[in-house]
């Protein structure tokens, strides 16, 4: 057995405490809980991410004609009819 002394972080003091009311433990017990969960953890193989991938959807012809146009592109779709 090892000691040590530790400084906490406000929140992970306050989630400590409320662990430790909530099981009625002593906060040592406690700790070491949460730690060999969080050390169990880390050891696991990360799983990968699926690649993120978008559907095509055909959005049909372009109804401004023209988006070389830019100013006139936006003055559409603003609503100003100066075109």
């Amino acid at each position: 057995m090892m000691r040590t002394t530790l400084t906490l972080d406000d929140d992970v003091a306050v989630e400590l405490e409320r662990l430790r009311r909530q099981k009625n433990l002593s906060l040592k017990l406690v700790v070491n809980e949460v730690l060999r969960v969080g050390l169990a953890q880390g050891r696991l193989p990360k799983k990968r991410a699926r690649p993120f991938q978008t559907r095509a959807v055909d959005l049909g012809p372009c109804l401004l004609g023209s988006l070389d146009d830019v100013a006139g592109a936006l003055a559409v779709a603003e609503g100003d009819r100066f075109l």
